[in-house]
């Protein structure tokens, strides 16, 4: 039975109403999906990916969705957001068409593509919305089970929220820790590792999330048979049950298409993981895909006869139609009424949303083809530029780029001149309005971003001398921020209670307690996960990868989910997650990489900050305090033992972000480098002072954002010769930091002679302290290649050293 929020039971006018009010939005979600595929095979949209067949197991859940409740799913889920509210069938079809206005398609503004969903968690000018007082849904993503290590941390944050207190602004976020996380994935998704690495995590913290899985026996044509052992997820996920004494999860398992046992399954689930905050999985099976994976293809073509005509018989819709028929909830015409009603409606609605979409791209049309009429009257090329007009105005559904093309064709045929310069602003004001629409907010545009954190430099006492391990100067503003921001936490692979494995959070979790100071286990994409989902709800969370290697266990993760975050919610969405992990110049094959190449090209959206030393990064942990946007902080390994001196302002002196540091002054050439390897750089400068070579030593500090005042440039402008050394390998970050300087920077113009890199062999360092010689820059091979620079300048002044 179906209870009020009161708990009394509904009379059954009451029932029918909400049962007939559930079909209406099943059979509207039903006809989106069928009219939205004609729309793709007509033309009028790229690509269609749909929720047909899922309906009524989405509505049944999102009966128990409650305000402050967040959902991380995946791309079947447009029923569930029509039930709750935050999808109408015209921002649908708006999502279809890539709408580029974020107030008619407010799931990402045509950056995803349809069947992606988001709720706004900021204000336009990048401040939180009060969360706890609205339904969310956490950004979609496309690759399979990618939203389940976010669903981690939505559901964790719940947990730190109601055994926490003192956090700012909790009623903001929360209320009293009582928010589920809902999940949605796909059957055949759940082969992926994220998954079963997401399930024994949420079962090993013990964090009120529901994972609904929808199992239509299909991925895309694969059978489960190829996909799951036993086909049956549930079946092999028997060993995670929570027993007495123990942790776990429960499951539940039913019927897809069975309306009033899916309600009474979302009721049990609602009922422990909000109460007991214990991980709830439901496997809702004997699902279907009418209309096959996508519109890219059919599934007659994989499916057997058998096959399809049992889908026909079980579709959940129809089947939820005759139950209401058998109980006398409706006759067979009452309900052909509200489906002719819903077929109106969707029709109606993508009318007007393909209106709203098309016309003023029309009148962009109609603009440039009557200015270029114009401009063709008095050009010798006539005939040319009519030839574009005519085949512009000939589409009577114009794209974007099309008008561009036209124009930037014509302005070939157009001699300098009023003509052609008007063209020109008509281009330069179109690129302005659209290219925006396409390429703002990869990075925070507001207030709160890495910019907004300005310096202060560290305090020290009189005549204060290196005296400490920098581990200690780490652990010390560790104290410092986790006193002075309630809602900060960290977390990872040792961090917990041996204070990480290099001392750097030693006595933090007695002190601050097992929550806010956690260990996790051997698991880099859920403990990534844990990090955004705390983010998006509002935590400051510290995500710790043991080591710079171990990394590549969460790339995809980072990649796909928190870096294009910002961008992919057009800046309504926000996870300002730093992830914290250590790496360079460590002897041996798998504790020593230094991938840094392909870190800064997979993670663009997220901040990636190289400090030389434990005050510089603690620096850079202030300054991300202060901040909206994710950042990765790479502190040096061997730098932890090494002695700095110790400042008297601790979680109050920051780092600047994307400014460089000249670390010493120099006439001949700049050396580029940043972490371990600058104190190789600087070493190999001391030497070559002694043979006449004065060297300009800049430490970049961070990669991204890189060296935002261009004073490498000005480095170069004094010196005229540039040499970057890094311990990536050849073409890696080297290359990267040389495209900047070179190119974003104009240096080329300055340079006396080539630009050249010094990076590490492009294999992976060999064990001991002659693998690392060997395989990465060493003092001896900075000395050489700049003093090989010089001597190509002046032989005779610098004679060949070999």
């Amino acid at each position: 039975m179906i209870k009020e929020k009161n708990n009394t039971a509904l009379t059954f006018e009451d029932f029918k109403t909400e049962v007939l009010n559930d079909y209406t939005i099943a059979i509207t979600s039903r006809e989106c999906s069928l009219l939205g595929r004609r729309e793709v095979l007509t033309g009028k949209a790229k690509f269609g990916i749909f929720g047909d067949g899922k309906e009524v197991p989405q509505i049944a859940m999102a009966k128990f969705f409650k305000n402050g409740d967040f959902r991380s799913g995946y791309y079947r889920d447009q029923t569930f957001m029509m039930a709750i509210g935050e999808l109408t069938v015209e921002q649908l079809f708006a999502g279809l068409y890539g709408n580029t206005d974020i107030k008619e398609e407010p799931m990402s503004a045509g950056r995803q593509m349809g069947g992606h969903f988001v709720t706004h968690s900021l204000n336009e000018d990048g401040s939180w919305k009060n969360l706890a007082e609205q339904k969310n849904s956490s950004a979609d993503i496309s690759p399979t089970a990618a939203q389940m290590p976010r669903l981690l941390g939505l559901a964790q944050a719940s947990k730190i929220y109601r055994n926490i207190d003192n956090i700012p602004n909790q009623a903001n976020f929360s209320n009293k820790g009582n928010e589920i996380a809902w999940g949605t994935i796909g059957n055949a998704s759940t082969s992926e590792g994220v998954f079963f690495e997401t399930i024994n995590a949420a079962g090993v913290l013990q964090v009120p999330m529901v994972i609904s899985i929808w199992d239509d026996e299909y991925g895309i044509s694969v059978h489960a048979k190829h996909q799951t052992t036993k086909e049956n997820i549930s079946e092999i996920l028997k060993g995670f049950q929570k027993e007495p004494n123990t942790n776990g999860l429960e499951l539940i398992r039913v019927k897809g298409w069975d309306y009033s046992d899916l309600i009474a399954a979302y009721e049990k689930a609602d009922a422990i993981a909000r109460e007991q905050h214990i991980p709830v999985l439901i496997h809702v099976d004997e699902l279907t895909q009418p209309q096959g994976h996508s519109s890219s293809g059919s599934h007659e073509r994989y499916k057997s006869k058998e096959r399809l005509d049992w889908e026909k018989e079980y579709d959940c819709v129809r089947q939820m139609r005759l139950w209401m028929i058998a109980i006398n909830i409706a006759s067979p015409e009452e309900l052909d009424e509200i489906d002719a009603k819903a077929k109106k409606t969707v029709l109606e609605a993508k009318k007007k949303a393909w209106i709203t979409f098309i016309t003023p791209i029309i009148n962009e049309q109609k603009e440039l083809v009557t200015l270029l009429e114009r401009i063709a009257l008095s050009s010798d090329n006539k005939e040319d530029i009519l030839s574009y007009t005519k085949a512009l105005k000939s589409i009577k559904e114009p794209l974007k780029k099309e008008i561009l093309v036209t124009a930037r064709k014509s302005l070939r045929l157009i001699p300098n001149g009023p003509e052609k310069t008007e063209l020109v602003n008509w281009i330069a004001k179109f690129n302005e309005k659209y290219q925006a629409a396409f390429s703002k907010h990869l990075y925070s545009e507001s207030k709160f971003n890495v910019f907004s954190a300005k310096e202060i430099a560290p305090e020290y006492a009189e005549n204060a001398k290196p005296d400490i391990d920098g581990r200690m100067i780490i652990r010390d503003n560790f104290d410092a921020i986790f006193s002075k921001y309630p809602e900060a936490l960290i977390f990872g692979e040792d961090s917990g209670n041996i204070g990480d494995v290099n001392q750097g959070l030693e006595g933090l979790q007695e002190k601050f307690g097992e929550l806010r100071i956690a260990d996790a286990g051997i698991r880099e994409a859920t403990i990534i996960g844990q990090g955004i989902g705390m983010a998006l709800r509002g935590l400051k969370p510290i995500a710790e990868i043991q080591y710079l290697d171990y990394l590549l266990y969460a790339i995809q993760i980072l990649s796909d989910d928190l870096a294009s975050l910002q961008y992919r919610t057009v800046g309504r969405q926000k996870a300002p997650l730093i992830i914290r992990t250590r790496g360079h110049r460590l002897e041996g094959v798998w504790h020593s990489g230094s991938p840094m190449g392909m870190i800064i090209n997979a993670i663009r959206g997220i901040h990636v900050l190289v400090p030389r030393n434990m005050t510089k990064a603690a620096g850079f942990y202030n300054s991300l305090m202060e901040c909206d946007e994710p950042a990765v902080v790479i502190e040096c390994l061997n730098g932890y033992r090494l002695k700095e001196k110790t400042p008297l302002n601790y979680g109050e002196f920051k780092t600047p972000i994307g400014v460089v540091e000249t670390i010493k002054e120099g006439t001949d050439v700049t050396l580029v480098s940043y972490g371990s390897t600058l104190r190789l750089v600087e070493q190999a400068a001391e030497e070559l002072m002694e043979t006449g070579i004065n060297c300009e030593v800049i430490d970049i500090q961070s990669l991204i954002p890189f060296d935002i005042n261009h004073d490498l440039v000005k480095s170069v402008m004094k010196t005229n010769r540039l040499l970057v050394i890094d311990e990536d390998v050849p073409g890696g970050a080297s290359a990267y930091i040389l495209q900047q300087i070179i190119e974003e920077q104009d240096a080329y113009q300055y340079l006396d002679s080539k630009p050249q890199t010094l990076a590490a062999k492009a294999h992976r360092p060999a064990y001991g302290t002659d693998g690392d010689y060997f395989s990465k820059p060493s003092i001896e091979d900075i000395y050489e290649k700049v003093y090989e620079m010089m001597h190509e300048a002046n032989p005779n002044k610098f004679p060949s050293l070999y």
